[in-house]
């Protein structure tokens, strides 16, 4: 099986990347940071305090989340029911950000993600797949971009989904996450070694897919 770990911070757009990637290539995508925002959603709605590891650790147990395909894409279900917009709020962020530095969260999840990873062709976004979860994978790339423009990009996306975000709050909140993913003693956020760098701070969204889908051709002949 080939498998493409595109790895970034938050807002880097490597979500959406992944996603017409896998679709351009028939290969599935897997969004891994949708999986952290969905216990974080179960956190939240169950009034667990995320704060406090040993807690998490006990609601785990009760989580139930499970990936369902969708064509090229992934359905995360919780108890059920799809998640989808309701993820990308700031409060969720919060929560996730928090949360995906603990050992039990990521150790709950990793087998999900290699499980996944062992079945199909498929493209893996999220802050340590390249180093931690798919550490053999075909292709690794990095995608970074400033944080004043990924905070407009979120902020954008936000808007669309009818929320009113202020600019300076959501800059505040990525700086914030940047400085937790690459400090965390676990699994922190950087680039493998292996890892080919785009940073799309001044490419519009075609512009980065063909840099990606141009790595990606590079290093799998098959492709």
């Amino acid at each position: 099986m080939i498998s493409v770990a595109i790895d970034g911070p938050a807002g880097s757009g490597k979500s959406t990347i992944s996603k017409i990637i896998a679709q351009k290539l028939g290969f599935v995508h897997l969004d891994t940071g949708a999986l952290y925002r969905a216990i974080a959603y179960f956190i939240d709605k169950n009034n667990v305090d995320f704060n406090n590891e040993n807690e998490v650790k006990k609601c785990l147990k009760f989580v139930d989340l499970k990936i369902e395909k969708s064509g090229a894409e992934q359905k995360i279900l919780l108890g059920g029911k799809v998640l989808s917009s309701e993820l990308r709020s700031l409060n969720i962020t919060k929560i996730a950000s928090r949360i995906a530095s603990y050992r039990c969260v990521r150790e709950y999840l990793l087998n999900f993600q290699r499980d996944f990873a062992e079945k199909q062709n498929v493209v893996m976004d999220g802050r340590d797949i390249g180093t931690v979860v798919l550490p053999n994978a075909s292709v690794k790339i990095f995608i970074t971009a400033s944080p004043e423009v990924r905070a407009g990009r979120r902020l954008e996306q936000m808007s669309k989904s009818g929320e009113k975000p202020d600019y300076n709050e959501i800059l505040d909140a990525i700086k914030k996450r940047d400085y937790e993913d690459t400090h965390r003693v676990i699994a922190p956020l950087k680039k493998a070694d292996d890892a080919a760098v785009i940073d799309n701070s001044n490419m519009n969204l075609n512009q980065t897919v063909e840099s990606v889908l141009s790595i990606i051709k590079e290093r799998v002949e098959s492709i």
